[in-house]
């Protein structure tokens, strides 16, 4: 057992041009991730054949975009997203989006672009 926390050294990547993401759990099984993205950015539209998503919210408001519809999510909401679901997460507001994102299987190695990307 661990107890995970971001006052300890975790292991932090980049993504994106300049959204940060820190990994709490990484197994094969199961992903945890804590994520911040600035204002006005987006992620690429993508989806992934095997691994279901959670995003738990923050702080900020998401907007996702998903199979064709929009979805807006505040703090203290979560949104899930089946495996195969077209998908992006974009903040649109005007302070930074954190989030707790779960994935279930983990989504190493399982992430498809979309053919037409940066929009539905």
């Amino acid at each position: 057992m661990a107890v995970v926390s971001k006052n300890i050294p975790l292991q932090h990547y980049i993504w994106g041009d300049v959204c940060d993401g820190w990994v709490l759990v990484d197994t094969e099984a199961l992903s945890v991730k804590q994520e911040r993205m600035p204002p006005g950015t987006a992620e690429a539209l993508h989806y992934h054949k095997y691994s279901q998503q959670f995003f738990f919210i923050l702080s900020g408001t998401a907007t996702f975009e998903v199979e064709s519809r929009s979805f807006k999510v505040i703090a203290g909401e979560g949104f899930h997203i089946k495996a195969g679901e077209k998908h992006r997460i974009i903040n649109e507001g005007d302070e930074d989006l954190e989030f707790v994102l779960s994935s279930q299987p983990s989504t190493n190695n399982d992430r498809c672009p979309h053919p037409l990307k940066g929009g539905l």
